[in-house]
């Protein structure tokens, strides 16, 4: 008599040995797989408390202007109300209207312009006085907020060869003043 087991011309006996064989190998392999990863992604996360260092977060940004020691753009941080981005301009001046001030309460939002009002019929601060983009000397220009010498002197090279400016906004588009120094230097500029 013959034994079933024996291997005979054909793919049934192959069959019948090889595909246990292989789902067992696969399955070893699997696991091993398995196994590896989650004990990378253990490795991964570090115990609290390792000392890991977030950055802070950004803050908003505001713009404080009228009657304060120092107007300009302030970072402060998030939750901050109307009274602390005064306090960082270096809190109010002289010429303070303190019955027309905003709420220092309010709470602040990025992008926000703070507005101190000034007495009515006080000088100091109300007349901001413009340069001309396209007949400024670099002396004139590098007193402008927001310039440097290097960029006024810029700023004449290239009237002198393309003929002056457009808009003030060719500053950034050609020149490549930053956007920020831009915010600030448009207040002071025409053409």
């Amino acid at each position: 008599m013959r034994s079933q087991l024996l291997l005979i011309p054909g793919w049934k006996p192959i069959l019948a040995l090889g595909l246990p064989i292989v789902i067992g190998v696969g399955a070893l392999v699997g696991a091993y797989f398995y196994s590896s990863a989650a004990g990378a992604a253990a490795v991964l996360v570090p115990p609290a408390g390792a000392g890991l260092e977030l950055p802070p977060p950004a803050g908003l940004l505001v713009d404080v202007v009228g009657a304060v020691a120092h107007p300009g753009l302030y970072r402060v941080p998030r939750g901050d109300r109307v009274y602390d981005a005064i306090a960082a301009a270096g809190g109010l001046s002289a010429e303070a209207d303190p019955t027309r001030l905003p709420n220092l309460a309010g709470r602040l939002t990025d992008g926000e312009q703070v507005k101190v009002p000034f007495v009515s019929g006080a000088t100091g601060g109300t007349v901001v006085t413009r340069t001309n983009l396209n007949q400024a000397t670099a002396e004139e220009l590098a007193l402008v907020p927001g310039f440097t010498e290097a960029f006024a002197q810029e700023v004449v090279d290239y009237r002198a060869n393309y003929g002056g400016f457009q808009s003030t906004s060719e500053l950034v588009e050609i020149l490549g003043m930053s956007e920020s120094d831009f915010i600030i230097a448009r207040r002071y500029l025409t053409l």
